[in-house]
């Protein structure tokens, strides 16, 4: 038998949620990854996800940008979402030329289809009218 120290309860911070009940594909894998980012990296190139993705920045700082919305800078301790499927993700590098940057993301893919499915040139210039415009 185990016997527990007594101490104070843990303190639980709300650090983001999301509106509605997000898209999971039927018999979904759950992938949790960490992501580390040189200084200045640029991160992955523009991708789509099978699925959606939640993460949260554990150090420094990262460019993220979804199409249809503006880029934006997630500093650590905020976090990010994106719905997947046919959604673009245009920017995950790091904002910090100068230290190291890292996510966890998990995601929850459809089965069968690789984490990260990057998009051609060819079809970022067929849905260029759909980004933001860039600062």
């Amino acid at each position: 038998m185990t016997t527990r120290i007594p101490g104070p309860p843990p303190q639980l911070d709300v650090v983001a949620t999301v509106p509605g009940a997000p898209q999971i594909h039927e018999n979904a894998e759950a992938m949790t990854i960490l992501v580390t980012l040189p200084p200045g990296s640029p991160g992955a190139p523009p991708h789509r996800h099978s699925g959606p993705a939640y993460g949260y920045v554990l150090k420094g700082e990262i460019v993220f940008e979804l199409e249809g919305e503006p880029e934006r800078v997630v500093k650590a301790g905020e976090a990010f979402w994106e719905p997947g499927g046919d959604v673009i993700h245009y920017q995950d590098g790091n904002h910090l030329t100068d230290a190291e940057s890292a996510f966890v993301v998990t995601m929850f893919c459809v089965p069968g289809r690789p984490m990260l499915e990057p998009v051609s040139a060819e079809e970022l210039e067929r849905r260029r009218d759909r980004r933001a415009p860039r600062p």
